[in-house]
C-alpha cells in the first residue's frame, strides 16, 4: 500500500509535512498558483465583448430612469476573455466535487447525480417550460409531476403529497402546519412537539417556528425511542413526534410501530423526517408502520443535485386525513385525463412556494426513479446499507463506536480514541484531506462526543471504499506516532487552518476598492477583505 507516510516522531506541528511512500493510491490536484480577485486583475479599456453599433436612437437614461439614473460608471472589473476564463476555470479547480472522489457526508448523502438526469432536464419542451403557460401548453409538465407524485406515494405509502417545499427543512416546516391545520380544524391545535436527541437539528427549529414549545425525548441505550419514556410525555397536548427514522446516528427505528401506537391512541400524529429515506425505498413504506406525515429529500434520495449544485426539493407525503390542508394548488385529473392545477381548497395552508415547486428538480428525480425500476431502487438501498457496515468493520477496531446497534445508510464513530493524544474529530477531518477525500460530518449528532459520521451512499465502489478505509487507518496511526502532522493538516491545499470562529463571528465579505470616479490602473492596490 502506498499512502503518506508518518513524518519523524520529533516533528512539530509547525514544520511536519506529510511525505509519499512510492505512487500515491490516491492524490488529488490543487492549484497552488495564487488567484488575485477580478478587480485586481481590471484594467480600464479591457473587454471580453464587442457589440455592434447602435443601431436606434440613443436615449438619455435619465429620460428613462429620472433621478434612479446613475451619474458615474459602476466599479465593475474590466478584462478580457481569455482573463475571465482562466479565472474562473482557475478557480474551479479549488473546489472538491462528487465527479472528482467520494462525499462522506453522513446525514447528506452526497450521492452522484447520474449524467442521463441532466440530459432529460434539457430536452426543449422540458427545459423550456414556463410556470405561467397555460394548462392547455402544459400538459408534459403536469403529467411529469403527476408522474412523480405517484412514485413517491407508491414509495412511501401514503395517500397524497404536495411537491412545492424547496428542501428538507421547508418540508418539515410544511409537515408541521399540516399537523398544525388538522388539529386546529379539531378545535385545538395543541401545544407541544415531541423531538428525539437524535433527529436532524432542523427539527426542533421546525416546530418553533410553527408555534409549538419543544419537548426533547432522550434516546434509549441503543439510540432508539424509549417506548416508557415516551409514554410519559405524551398527552391531549401533544401534536406531534418528529421522529427522523432511520435515525441521525444511522440507526432504524424498530419500535416504529409501538412508538405510532402511543401517539395515536393520545390523538397526536407522527412525523418522520425523511432525510434518511436512501436506507428504506424499496425495503419498507413509512406509510405502512404508522408515519401520518413525512418529508422527502430529493436532493438526497432521489439524486438530483444538492447545495450549491442546484436547488433542493422537499415533497411533503401525508396521510388522507392531512389532504385538505395540502398547500395550493394541488395537481388533479379530470375523466378525460386532462391535468389541472386546484387552487380551490378552503381548508389548505396556503402556497409556501413560488408556483409548484422547484421542477428541475422533479424532473430530474423522476428520471432517477424510472431508470433504476422497482429492482434497482431497493438494490440501491441495499447497497447504501452495505456500504456502511463495509466501512464500519473496516474501521471499528481502530475508531470507537459508541452504538452497537445495526448501521443503517451510515455509521457513526466517535473520537474518544484519538483524544488521548489531542486529536479530534476536526483534526481528523483536516487530515483526510490530504488523502484526497472530502471531509466526513464532524461533531454531529451531538449525542455522540466528537462524532464522525461516515455515509458512503450506494455511489461507492469497494476500490473507492478501500481508499477511504485506507487513509481513514493511516490517520488513526498518525494520531498513535505522530499527531504533530495532524494538528498542522491539511498541508497538500492552497491554504491550511483558518480562524474559524472569527471567520464566523466577523467574517469580511466585501471588497473595497476606490471612489467609482476614480478609475483603476493596473498600478492600484485595492483593500482586500476577506
Amino acid at each position: 500500500m502506498s499512502t503518506f507516510a508518518p513524518a519523524p516522531a520529533d516533528s512539530t506541528a509547525a514544520t511536519a509535512e506529510p511525505k509519499f511512500v512510492g505512487t500515491p493510491r490516491k492524490v488529488t490536484a490543487h492549484q497552488t498558483q495564487n488567484e488575485a480577485l477580478s478587480f485586481e486583475k481590471s484594467a480600464p479599456g479591457k473587454r471580453g465583448y464587442k457589440l455592434a453599433p447602435l443601431d436606434v436612437p440613443a436615449v438619455d437614461p435619465k429620460t428613462l430612469l429620472g433621478e434612479a439614473a446613475r451619474t458615474e460608471p459602476a466599479l465593475l472589473p474590466e478584462l478580457s476573455e481569455i482573463e475571465i476564463i482562466r479565472h474562473f476555470t482557475r478557480m474551479s479547480t479549488w473546489n472538491y466535487a462528487i465527479d472528482l472522489g467520494m462525499y462522506p457526508l453522513g446525514s447528506c448523502t452526497m450521492k452522484y447525480n447520474p449524467r442521463v438526469n441532466e440530459f432529460v432536464s434539457r430536452i426543449e419542451g422540458i427545459a423550456e417550460a414556463h410556470p405561467y403557460q397555460p394548462e392547455s401548453l402544459s400538459q408534459g409538465a403536469l403529467s411529469i409531476l403527476k408522474d412523480l407524485e405517484g412514485c413517491l406515494l407508491e414509495i412511501t405509502g401514503m395517500d397524497a403529497i404536495t411537491l412545492q417545499p424547496a428542501a428538507g427543512a421547508h418540508g418539515e416546516f410544511t409537515g408541521i402546519l399540516l399537523v398544525r391545520a388538522y388539529h386546529q380544524s379539531k378545535g385545538n391545535p395543541r401545544r407541544t412537539v415531541i423531538i428525539p436527541d437524535s433527529a436532524h437539528g432542523t427539527n426542533p427549529a421546525t416546530a418553533a417556528v410553527c408555534g409549538y414549545d419543544v419537548v426533547n425525548l432522550k434516546s434509549n441505550a441503543d439510540g432508539g425511542v424509549d417506548l416508557e419514556a415516551l409514554r410519559a410525555l405524551v398527552d391531549e397536548d401533544t401534536a406531534a413526534l418528529m421522529l427522523t427514522n432511520p435515525s441521525t446516528i444511522g440507526v432504524f427505528e424498530n419500535e416504529i410501530a409501538a412508538v405510532a401506537e402511543i401517539l395515536h391512541a393520545k390523538g397526536a400524529l407522527l412525523y418522520m423526517d425523511g432525510a434518511n429515506m436512501n436506507a428504506l425505498v424499496g425495503k419498507t413504506r413509512p406509510g405502512d408502520f404508522g408515519v401520518d406525515v413525512m418529508h422527502l429529500n430529493l436532493h438526497k434520495t432521489f439524486s438530483t443535485p444538492h447545495g450549491g449544485g442546484g436547488p433542493g426539493s422537499g415533497p411533503v407525503a401525508c396521510k388522507a386525513i392531512l389532504e385538505p390542508f395540502l398547500p395550493t394548488p394541488v395537481v388533479q385529473t379530470d375523466g378525460a385525463g386532462i391535468h389541472h392545477l386546484v387552487y380551490d381548497r378552503p381548508q389548505s395552508v396556503g402556497r409556501v412556494r413560488m408556483f409548484y415547486g422547484n421542477f428541475g428538480m422533479f424532473v430530474r428525480a423522476l428520471a432517477y426513479i424510472l431508470a433504476n425500476g422497482p429492482d434497482g431502487l431497493r438494490q440501491t438501498t441495499e447497497d447504501a446499507v452495505l456500504n456502511a457496515n463495509y466501512i464500519r468493520a473496516k474501521l471499528e477496531d481502530l475508531y470507537d463506536l459508541p452504538y452497537k446497534t445495526p448501521s443503517m445508510h451510515e455509521v457513526v464513530f466517535s473520537d474518544r480514541r484519538q483524544t488521548r493524544n489531542g486529536i479530534k474529530t476536526g483534526d481528523i477531518a483536516k487530515r483526510l484531506i490530504d488523502y484526497g477525500f472530502h471531509p466526513y460530518t464532524t461533531s454531529f449528532p451531538l449525542i455522540v462526543p466528537g462524532a464522525l459520521m461516515i455515509e458512503p451512499t450506494e455511489s461507492e465502489s469497494r476500490e473507492e471504499l478501500d481508499l477511504f478505509v485506507d487513509a481513514m487507518r493511516q490517520i488513526a496511526r498518525e494520531a498513535e506516532e505522530n499527531p504533530a502532522v495532524i494538528l498542522a493538516a491539511p498541508h497538500s491545499t492552497r491554504i491550511s487552518r483558518l480562524d474559524e470562529t472569527g471567520a464566523a463571528r466577523k467574517p469580511i465579505l466585501r471588497w473595497k476598492g476606490p471612489p467609482a470616479s476614480t478609475p483603476l490602473t493596473p498600478d492600484d492596490s485595492p483593500a482586500r477583505e476577506w
